[in-house]
C-alpha cells in the first residue's frame, strides 16, 4: 500500500545522555529533537496491514495533519527535528483518522467489516498503575499511532480494537458519509480539548467566562466545546488574522489580537473582557512563553487554568494569584479515558458540535507530502488527507 514515512538519521545529542538498551535497539526517541537528524517525509510503498487476534484494520478514508506532522521535519539550526515527544523511525505518520473497517481478529468482538470508525492515537497499556488509577493518557508503557507504530496517511492503518469507536452516531444523524470521515478524523484532537476542559480541569458551570489562547485545532476545539457546554462569554486570542475568523466562527465573541500589546495588555484585555472579574475558565493552547503568567494575573475566584500547549520555556509564577482567588493550574496531555471518544462523537452527531468548519483542504498523499516538506507552516484551520 502508499503511505507516508518519517525517516531520520540516529545521531544523539551529547545532552541526550545515556539511553535505554531497548530503546536504541528499537530506534526510539523519548525525546526526539534530542536523537534524529536529518528528518523527511517521503511517500512509500510499506506492506499491507493484518490483523492480530484483537487488532482492527481500517482502510483510511480521512486523517488530518497535525502540527506533531508539522514538527517532525521542521529542524533547528543543527538539523534536528523540533517535535520533542516519544518517535520512532522509520514510521507511517498520521493519528487523526476515520475509515472503514476493512477486516477484525478472530479475538474481535464489537467490530466488523464494513463498520465506520475512528480510533484513539494512544495506545495505554491497561495494566500500569496510571491506567489502573484510570489516567490512560499517562500510561508509563504508552505507544503512540503515528509516532512509535504506524500511523493513517496511509490506504490502511491497523490498530487494537479497544481504542476503536463507532461512528455510528453520526451516520444514525443522517450526515452524509464524507462529512462523518471528516467529522471522525477531527475527534481526536476535539478530545484533547475535551479531556483539558473537563477531566483535568473539571469543567465550569453553565454562564461562566471562557477564556482561549491560541485558535490552532486545539484551541478552535475549546472555543466550540465551551460554546456547547454553555459558557456565557468566550474570549479568544489569537495572532494570526486567520485563525483569529475560525475562532468568531466556532463560537468565540470576542477576539483579540495581542502581538502588539505590552507584556500585561492580556491580562488587562481579560479583565475588560470580564467586568473585571477575572476569567473562569483559561485554556492554553498556544505554548507561548509568558502566557500561563499571564491568566495567572487574570484568573476569577476559583477559576481554574489548564494548560495543553507545549513548549521549551518554563513558568515564573507568583503564586499570591492562585492563593488569594482559590485558584487552580492543571496540566493536562491526551484525549483517551473518562469516555471523551464517546461523547465528542455524541455532540457532533447532536449538530452541537460542528468541527467540519476547521477543515480549509483536503489532499491525497502526495499533495500532503508536499506540505509536510519541511517548511515552517501555520495554517488556518484543519487539512484533511483522503488517501
Amino acid at each position: 500500500m502508499r503511505a507516508l514515512r518519517l525517516e531520520a538519521d540516529w545521531q544523539p545529542r551529547p545532552a541526550a545522555g545515556d539511553m535505554a538498551p531497548e530503546d536504541v535497539a528499537a530506534r526510539l526517541a523519548r525525546r526526539g529533537n534530542d536523537v534524529w537528524r536529518n528528518p523527511r517525509i517521503r511517500p512509500a510503498e510499506v506492506p499491507d496491514p493484518t490483523p492480530g487476534p484483537d487488532d482492527v484494520v481500517i482502510r483510511v478514508r480521512a486523517c488530518g495533519i497535525c502540527g506533531s506532522d508539522l514538527h517532525f521535519v521542521e529542524t533547528d539550526a543543527d538539523g534536528y527535528m523540533l517535535y520533542p515527544g516519544m518517535v520512532r523511525t522509520p514510521v507511517v505518520t498520521g493519528h487523526e483518522f476515520a475509515g472503514v473497517v476493512e477486516a477484525v481478529g478472530s479475538a474481535v468482538r464489537d467490530f466488523e467489516p464494513g463498520d465506520l470508525m475512528c480510533a484513539e492515537e494512544i495506545a495505554w497499556c491497561g495494566s500500569c498503575l496510571a491506567c489502573r488509577s484510570g489516567r490512560p493518557n499517562n500510561c508509563t508503557r504508552i505507544e503512540e499511532l503515528g509516532f512509535s507504530f504506524d500511523g493513517a496517511h496511509a490506504e490502511w492503518v491497523v490498530t487494537r480494537a479497544r481504542y476503536c469507536w463507532s461512528l455510528a452516531p453520526l451516520a444514525d444523524a443522517g450526515i452524509p458519509e464524507d462529512r462523518i470521515f471528516q467529522l471522525g478524523a477531527l475527534v481526536e484532537p476535539t478530545g484533547v480539548a475535551y479531556i483539558a476542559i473537563f477531566v483535568s480541569a473539571g469543567g465550569f458551570m453553565p454562564g461562566s467566562t471562557v477564556g482561549v489562547v491560541g485558535a490552532g485545532p486545539i484551541g478552535l476545539a475549546s472555543i466550540a466545546l465551551a460554546r456547547a457546554a454553555g459558557a456565557g462569554r468566550i474570549v479568544a486570542f489569537e495572532v494570526a488574522e486567520g485563525r483569529r475568523a475560525l475562532a468568531s466562527a466556532m463560537g468565540a465573541d470576542v477576539v483579540l489580537d495581542p502581538s502588539t500589546w505590552p507584556a500585561d495588555g492580556l491580562a488587562d484585555a481579560a479583565l475588560g473582557q470580564s467586568r473585571r472579574r477575572g476569567i473562569d475558565l483559561w485554556v492554553e493552547a498556544s505554548g507561548a512563553p509568558g502566557v500561563a503568567e499571564t491568566m495567572a494575573a487574570s484568573v476569577a475566584p476559583a477559576g481554574r487554568i489548564v494548560l495543553i500547549g507545549r513548549g521549551p520555556h518554563t513558568i515564573d509564577l507568583d503564586p499570591e494569584h492562585l492563593i488569594v482567588r482559590g485558584a487552580a493550574m492543571h496540566g493536562s496531555i491526551g484525549h483517551s479515558g473518562s469516555g471523551a471518544f464517546g461523547h465528542v462523537i455524541e455532540l457532533m452527531a447532536a449538530g452541537r458540535l460542528d468541527m467540519t468548519r476547521l477543515v480549509t483542504a483536503t489532499v491525497d498523499l502526495d499533495g500532503a507530502a508536499g506540505l509536510l516538506d519541511g517548511t515552517p507552516r501555520r495554517q488556518a484551520g484543519k487539512v484533511i488527507v483522503a488517501p
